[in-house]
């Protein structure tokens, strides 16, 4: 018979591995039943997440919940789970089930990939290596969910564990292995997602250079924290004792004594940064020739973006033991010049004044303090002129501003007629001399010989 009889006169729930007469039920009238209750967890689950969205209307690029559409996130597959599981619950108590008895275990499948991979998504962006573990999750997923509903999986968790082998005083089995390493990866995957969303609060709230630096330390020690104690967790659920790892430190330690010296040093130079402040997200420096402005701050590498596009990624060592150039550590603003030169018959007051009428018609250049105009120096061709200034925003970019100076001046002396001088020079002959018969004429000669043709 199909279905047996209980007390309260519907039918107990037929075993899964009974695929013809599983194949029978989706037939049944009852199956309609179900796929309208599914239905209808569907569409609540999606008019929840709508306006939860609406509600608190999250950052998508962050957001483990939310995610970038509205079922992206790990919120809507979480929530059909919860809806699906209590309507099979109450359905369960008037006729057996058949859709629920499979949606279940694929939702359940589905929750799993999401949380795994949006974790990882949030908290190693970019990452090369991410892209295959995504892949090997939905695999693993996948498995598991098939052979749940197929009714495999306690047939082969049985096979699993006959295949064991002596470690020590204790012995372990296959399915023991297996179990501990789905174990680590869960309480790795939820000490990921504590620390990410420590680390969004954390910097979110962040209001100023020195704020964020501090937090970024926090979150990266809070980070590293939650994953040793997770591990451990993991550990100590499968059974190993922690009290033989004290050898495997021992080696760890001479092993960062000698290969790692460098790995261990970046990263100690890395919190060294964060907590000593010398270096803060946004700064602009220049180390080893390389000027740009500071865009994130790694356990062991630091990202310098240069004011044309392009990053240098920096091991944090190197800015511990080499000379660094902070441009905006203790004031942000960065003074500029300009250079000009003038005829000697130019009106020194009218120069100055048309400089400093240059600068200050640009609104990046700051008023206080306010720029300067001097003669700098008596040259060769004319008189110099540095025209010097003060910008509090380096990291927009610097020649473009001097640029736009320059194109001021040359217009501001075109209009008042002031005189930039060519490169000239003057040669004197006694009254009366002879040109020597071997000295051919000059090139300043020859030019000014073509300028009075013309």
């Amino acid at each position: 018979m199909s279905e047996v009889a209980t007390r309260s006169g519907a039918a107990a729930p037929m075993p899964i591995n009974d695929f013809t007469l599983w194949l029978q039920a989706f037939l049944q009238p009852g199956a309609l039943v179900e796929l309208g209750a599914l239905v209808g967890c569907v569409v609540l689950a999606w008019s929840i997440v709508a306006l939860a969205r609406r509600t608190f209307r999250p950052d998508e690029s962050s957001s483990i919940w939310f995610g970038r559409r509205l079922v992206d996130g790990v919120l809507f597959p979480a929530l059909l789970l919860i809806l699906a599981y209590g309507t099979r619950s109450t359905l369960q108590l008037f006729q057996p089930l058949a859709v629920f008895r499979l949606v279940i275990p694929v939702l359940v499948a589905l929750v799993v990939i999401r949380v795994g991979v949006k974790v990882l998504q949030v908290a190693f962006r970019d990452a090369a290596w991410l892209r295959p573990i995504e892949r090997t999750i939905s695999w693993v997923a996948w498995l598991g969910m098939v052979l749940w509903v197929s009714g495999l999986l306690p047939v082969l968790l049985s096979e699993l564990d006959k295949i064991t082998w002596k470690l020590g005083g204790s012995s372990l089995s296959l399915r023991t292995l297996i179990e501990g390493a789905l174990t680590a990866a869960i309480v790795l995957v939820i000490t990921l997602w504590i620390s990410s969303a420590i680390e969004a609060r954390l910097l979110k709230a962040a209001t100023g250079p020195e704020a964020l630096s501090l937090r970024k330390a926090a979150s990266n020690a809070t980070r590293a924290l939650l994953m040793f104690v997770g591990l451990m967790v993991a550990l100590s659920s499968v059974g190993i004792d922690l009290t033989a790892l004290s050898v495997l430190g021992g080696a760890i330690g001479v092993g960062i004594g000698f290969g790692l010296q460098k790995l261990a040093a970046n990263y100690v130079s890395g919190f060294v940064i964060l907590t000593e402040r010398s270096m803060r997200i946004g700064d602009m420096i220049r180390v080893d020739n390389f000027e740009g402005r500071v865009t994130d701050i790694k356990a062991r590498f630091t990202v310098i973006r240069n004011l044309t596009g392009r990053e240098s990624i920096v091991p944090n060592e190197v800015l511990i033991t080499n000379r660094v150039e902070n441009l905006s550590l203790a004031d942000p603003k960065v003074w500029q010049s300009s250079v000009v030169s003038v005829s000697y018959g130019s009106d020194v007051e009218l120069v100055s004044r048309l400089l400093m009428e240059a600068a200050l018609s640009h609104p990046r250049v700051l008023r206080d303090p306010a720029p300067s105009a001097s003669l700098s120096a008596f040259g060769a061709d004319g008189l110099e002129f540095t025209l010097g200034y003060w910008i509090a925003d380096p990291e927009n970019g610097q020649l473009g501003l001097r640029s736009d100076i320059n194109k001021s001046i040359l217009a501001l002396f075109r209009e008042h007629g002031v005189e930039i001088p060519f490169p000239q020079r003057v040669l004197h002959w006694p009254a009366g001399s002879p040109r020597p018969p071997d000295t051919e004429p000059s090139a300043t000669d020859v030019i000014h010989k073509v300028i009075k043709n013309n």
